[in-house]
């Protein structure tokens, strides 16, 4: 796997594919910088070589038209703060005047362009948009982890334009390295957390661990179409009704291969979807006619805990209630915490998912885990055991 740790980039032109899908305000303002911030270490690493910098990335579905809230402009002033330097800005990601403006960087100067998806060609993967964006530098740097499972001009096949000179970023190269380590290399026992609304999401990832981890904790949406494949009532919770079977026969496959699936015993249920419902606890295969499983339930916490502080390794992927709405919060919370304290004792854990890295940074336990994952559905095609169209154009 070749890093830019395995470069020098004095005196080249170095074109990063960043993710700076970032959210803004009214007055577009980033409301969340991380993903900047995990990208300045790559930039720094480059001008510090004496070589220059050429960002490009998307913002939002503009879906090939222009936007002004879709432009990239508006993180110029961020950025410039952020690196400490006058970051240049191109009103287009081609065409000649961008190409001046790239050629004439100079050692120790960054140069942001304008949305990618401006451009219709971008996610339609067209090799001549590629060709024209290839051309604006030396060498090729991908630091995008959150698009790396598309085939995109900017992530899959600008990288043949680069013969010898392709290579990953910091972000990358960790999301690679630490995704690696719990797939082939994970210190027993192991132990994946799985949650979020769906089975239909989670089930690839699912049948790719179960023949490498010790305890599978199911919770979330998802948890009630497996208690339904069980038997059990789930009054109005989310199911998946056509993947019972498949809940079922995830089970046995589980059973027969030695891995403990762990069901929820218990749930925090409520009379409407909403953070003013009434709330009670109920056991999980009794749930009433009116009402849905919104939350774990306190049972099922403290045997989850138990699992979690036992655990050399973790593998943390979607909350375990709707824990957005705060009456509902109580479980993603208390595993979030569990997985932080375990870290804590020596295990090595990773989160990834949308919303398990929101809960993560919710709760301020960030920089209490060893790894948080910045793409969710490239992670998600990582763990299924997919090759990812944005590392294997790097590993050719």
């Amino acid at each position: 796997m070749k890093t830019v740790d395995d470069y020098n980039f004095k005196n080249e032109r170095a074109l990063i594919r960043a993710d700076f899908n970032v959210p803004l305000d009214d007055q577009y303002t980033i409301t969340d910088t991380n993903r900047i911030d995990a990208t300045i270490p790559t930039i720094q690493k480059i001008l510090n070589d004496g070589g220059a910098v050429i960002l490009m990335s998307h913002l939002g579905r503009p879906k090939g038209e222009r936007t002004e809230k879709y432009s990239l402009k508006h993180l110029v002033p961020f950025l410039s703060e952020s690196l400490g330097c006058n970051v240049k800005f191109a009103d287009d990601c081609i065409g000649e005047e961008t190409k001046e403006k790239a050629q004439s960087l100079k050692p120790g100067e960054v140069l942001l362009l304008e949305n990618l998806r401006f451009h219709k060609e971008e996610t339609k993967g067209d090799e001549e948009f590629a060709k024209q964006l290839a051309e604006l530098a030396d060498v090729y740097v991908n630091d995008a982890f959150g698009t790396a499972h598309r085939e995109h001009a900017s992530t899959a096949v600008i990288a043949r334009f680069f013969p010898g000179k392709k290579m990953f970023g910091y972000i990358l190269g960790n999301e690679i390295k630490y995704i690696d380590k719990v797939m082939h290399d994970a210190k027993k026992p192991y132990t994946a957390i799985l949650g979020g609304a769906k089975v239909s999401g989670k089930i690839e990832v699912i049948n790719n661990l179960l023949d490498k981890v010790d305890n599978l904790l199911i919770g979330g949406g998802m948890m009630f179409t497996f208690i339904k494949a069980l038997g059990g009532k789930v009054g109005n919770s989310l199911v998946e009704n056509d993947l019972i079977d498949v809940a079922k026969k995830t089970m046995e496959r589980a059973e027969m291969l030695g891995v403990k699936l762990f069901i929820p015993v218990d749930a925090i249920i409520a009379d409407k979807f909403a953070d003013d419902a009434d709330k009670k606890t109920s056991d999980v295969k009794n749930i009433p006619d009116d009402w849905m499983g919104m939350d774990i339930g306190p049972e099922t916490l403290k045997q989850y805990n138990e699992i979690i502080k036992d655990s050399k390794t973790l593998l943390w992927n979607g909350p375990m209630g709707v824990f957005e709405m705060a009456s509902f919060a109580e479980g993603t919370q208390q595993i979030a915490k569990a997985v932080a304290d375990a870290t804590s004792k020596g295990a090595f854990s990773v989160i990834g998912g949308g919303d398990s890295v929101a809960a993560i940074n919710k709760y301020h336990l960030g920089d209490k885990v060893s790894f948080v994952s910045t793409g969710g559905g490239a992670m998600l095609e990582f763990i299924e055991g997919k090759e990812l169209p944005g590392i294997k154009a790097i590993n050719e």
